[in-house]
Parts: C-alpha cells; structure tokens; sequence
C-alpha cells in the first residue's frame, strides 16, 4: 500500500479535546440553545404543575387592599402629603443660614430636629394606626428614607460651600422648584447643578413607563402564584422546627423553582432600571451607571449606585477624614443599611426580629472571608450564593414570626 493511499484512509489527527480550552475552539451557540430549549420546556412544565395544584392565584385587586385596609382612612397618603414640612423646613433652616439670621449652631440643631422627626413620626403613625397595613407602611417609610437622605445631604453640599466662601454660599440658589426637582431627581446626592438631558425623550419615557407597569404587575403574578404558596408550606415545618424539612423548604424557595429566581433578577431590574429611568426621563437628569461585581464589597457599593454615592460622599469618607480607620468606617456604612433595612421591615409588620439587621452585618465577615481568599469568578459565585440563600431565609423568618404574632394568636 502506497503512502498516498495510507494518508487518504486516515481519519484521525492528534488535536485537544472541544471541551479543553487549549483547543482554541469557542463556538458554543449549540449548547447555549440546548440550555435555552431546557430552560422553556422546565418552565413550562412548572406553569401547568402550579396550575394544576393550585389553579389561578393571580389577583391584581388584592394588592390594591394590601395598601388600603380602610377605604375611608389614608394614612400612607396623608403621610406622604405632611413630608412637605419636612422639605420646607430645611430650604427655610438654609435660607436663614445664608443670610446670618441662624448661626451654625443653631442651624445644625434645627437640621437634626427635623431629620430626627422625619424618621419617627411616620414610625410612630406606622406602628400606631389600625389602619396602616404592611404594605403602605413599608411604603411610606421608604419615601421618608430616601427624602431623609436627601435633606441630609443639602444639609451637608450647603454647609460645605458656606466653609469654602461665605459669599458665594450667600448667593446660592435656594428657589422651591429647584428644592423640589432635587427631592423628585433619581439622586440622594445635592449638587449645586446637576447634569440634565437636552429634552425629554417621550416615546423612550412611554417605552419605559410600559416596562415598568409590565413588570410589577409580572412581580406581583409570579409572587402570588409561586412563592406565597411556598412561603404557606413552610409554616408547618417552622412551627415543629423540623430542621430537614426547613432546609428543604427554604433551597426551594432559593432555587429549586425558576419563577422564584425570575422574581428575584426581575426586581432589582424593575426598581433599578424601569423606575430609575422613568424618573431620569421626567426630570431629564443624565448620569446613571450599573455595574456587576466580583465580591461581596463590591456588590454592596455598586448594585445600588444612587445608595452608594451617598453613603461614600456623606459617611464613608467624612469618617475617614475624622481619623477613623477603612475598617472601621466600612462596618459603620454597614451598621448604618442594616438599620434601615431593619427599619423598613420591622416597623411596618410591628414586630422587630432583626433578622434583616443581622443579615446585613453578616456581610462584613463574608466581605472580609471573599476579598481574602476568593477572587473573580469564585468571588462573583458567592455573592450570588449569598443572595440566593440569605434573602429566602430572611422572608422565611419574618412570615414565620408575623403569622405566629397575628394569625396563630388569633386562631387561639
């Protein structure tokens, strides 16, 4: 047999496995649409298994109820009206300062006061109103939070520009629409002027505004017809404090059904992008940036940017230059989100459990445990492990505790 004749029945070469990454080969569309394919078919198999169990729980009107348990009372919107005082008084307490007739002092102790009732009084009216439900007190605190958080900061940009020239601070512009445009612009940072779109882009804002409808009222779907019945079947096994069917109840809460996991990408999708961008368009502001993260740290400072550029601005680093230590000021900007994140559950189910206090200061070890010894893509799978197990556990705890406070007692 000649050579040619062996060379044309030869089918095999020495070559690296597809698999391997030294074979260079990169083209995997097959696989990615397999995955895909899978991913439909499990669904779907999902929706007609929840169908068939519990039929249809989507309910739109209900949610409507969870804001208004009494149609003649409307605690959360009368709350919502009376936070102008709040504004009002600091543009007054700033005007004042600008023109000499509050010194410093007593311009700072007015500022506190006012920021110290904006926290409490809605507490208190939260915690004290029959008719107040879960909902529209959750609600109404996030609005007070994110305007306490405003107010601290035009507190803060006026003080720093009266340190930096007493003249030009007295010929700032304080107007009420400028106040105004801030309290409504998708910021927690005061700047003297702000970066602003040419127009408003309406179709692009309509396009948006459709999204962020569309998606809420999928939120509230997949919530009812998926998660609320997971959450009830786990009541049981709480109260005997079965541990194996806890474990197994909370990774299916976690992980094991796919609409759950839809929820949890959906939402920050819908409160970070959608809305952002829909206040962005009306009030034609032009800076937004989002980020993905590769640790824990990382995560916490940049999923939220608008949370992150405060903290860093008006805490972290005025820490910083007071002499405390990163350490230090890192566990103070956390100490600070885990009490409003314990605020914004625990006051409106008037209960205080600190499990969602707990949860965030648990964070420090983890970010100390992920930024030592685990890094890029290792790093990026524990802070999803992280939120995919810490949350469910979180809203576990707290159902638990709200249906043994109210309902079981009711019961008995």
């Amino acid at each position: 047999m000649t050579h040619a004749s062996i060379c044309f029945c030869s089918c095999h070469k020495t070559q690296e496995s597809l698999l391997s990454s030294a074979s260079g080969y990169n083209n995997y569309r097959g696989i990615l649409n397999w995955c895909v394919v899978m991913l439909v078919l499990n669904n779907a198999r999902l929706f007609l298994e929840n169908l068939l169990r519990y039929g249809v729980l989507v309910d739109p009107i209900q949610v409507i109820s969870l804001f208004l348990h009494d149609p003649y009372s409307w605690p959360a919107a009368c709350l919502l009206i009376v936070s102008n005082v709040f504004i009002l008084v600091a543009l007054y307490t700033e005007r004042q300062l600008s023109k000499g007739s509050f010194s410093e002092p007593v311009g700072f102790l007015v500022h506190c006061i006012n920021m110290a009732i904006m926290l409490t009084f809605p507490a208190a009216v939260v915690l004290l109103v029959p008719s107040m439900t879960p909902v529209g007190g959750a609600f109404v605190l996030g609005i007070y939070t994110i305007l306490f958080l405003k107010l601290y900061s035009y507190k803060d940009v006026n003080m720093w520009c009266r340190e930096l020239s007493t003249v030009k601070a007295k010929k700032l512009a304080r107007s009420l629409s400028y106040m105004y445009y801030f309290v409504f612009a998708p910021t927690l940072c005061y700047e003297l002027n702000f970066p602003r779109s040419p127009k408003i882009r309406t179709s692009f804002l309509l396009r948006r505004l459709f999204e962020m409808l569309f998606f809420i009222q999928l939120l509230v779907g997949l919530t009812q017809q998926w998660m609320i019945p997971i959450i009830q079947s786990s009541m049981k096994p709480l109260e005997d404090m079965d541990l194996s069917r806890m474990t197994e109840r909370l990774l299916r809460l976690a992980v094991s059904k796919n609409p759950t996991l839809t929820v949890k990408l959906l939402e920050p999708f819908t409160k970070l992008v959608c809305l952002h961008a829909c206040c962005e368009l009306m009030t034609i502001f032009a800076d937004s940036s989002f980020r993905n993260s590769e640790t824990v740290t990382y995560f916490w400072q940049n999923w939220n940017i608008p949370v992150h550029k405060w903290c860093l601005r008006h805490f972290y680093k005025p820490l910083l230059r007071r002499g405390f230590s990163k350490m230090v000021s890192q566990s103070a900007v956390f100490f600070l989100s885990a009490f409003f994140h314990e605020y914004l559950v625990s006051v409106p189910l008037r209960m205080f459990r600190l499990w969602a206090f707990t949860g965030m200061m648990a964070q420090l070890p983890l970010a100390w445990f992920v930024g030592r010894f685990l890094r890029g893509n290792y790093g990026n799978a524990a802070v999803w492990i992280s939120l995919i197990i810490g949350q469910p556990f979180a809203v576990l705890m707290y159902v638990h505790d709200y249906y043994v406070l109210h309902f079981r007692q009711e019961a008995d």
